[in-house]
């Protein structure tokens, strides 16, 4: 019972975590990012293409996998037996974590590239939004705050 409970409450806990991830789209903003100037350049969309933003690749996945493989191990077998399936349980739920929380956190993405007024030419992938689209020819903005650049229309 008492290593179920451990099982849920490590699960429960990676589950949480996950939706920790800050989004990538245009209109969502840091803390750091609020009432911050920023650097504001207009132009023209030039094409728009759909990317995969890679997921989160940190501790947390598979150290949590790892945890609930080795509780999951120890159950198997006694002795050491039950040593050596809590040792594979635990490479096995680190690997699986890792993989979690990679695909959990994977993002559908646009690269949009834009002709700034003053000629130049730049590529910006951010996450996509369903209440934003871009088409070539939208007029946008290209804003700059703490180093992050987003498009906007």
């Amino acid at each position: 019972m008492k290593r179920q409970f451990v099982l849920i409450c490590m699960l429960g806990s990676l589950l949480v975590l996950s939706g920790c991830a800050s989004q990538l789209t245009g209109e969502t903003y840091s803390r750091d990012e609020a009432r911050r100037p920023q650097i504001v350049r207009t132009g023209v969309v030039e094409s728009v293409r759909p990317v995969q933003i890679e997921g989160t690749k940190t501790i947390i996945g598979p150290a949590a996998g790892a945890a609930i493989g080795g509780v999951a191990g120890s159950g198997v077998g006694g002795g050491r037996g039950s040593a050596i399936a809590t040792v594979i349980g635990a490479l096995a739920g680190g690997m699986a974590g890792a993989a979690a929380e990679e695909g959990i956190t994977r993002a559908q993405g646009v690269e949009i590239t834009v002709r700034e007024d003053d000629g130049t030419v730049r590529a910006f992938v951010q996450e996509a939004s369903p209440e934003v689209t871009f088409r070539p020819g939208d007029r946008v903005r290209v804003q700059t705050v703490n180093g992050q650049t987003r498009v906007v229309k």
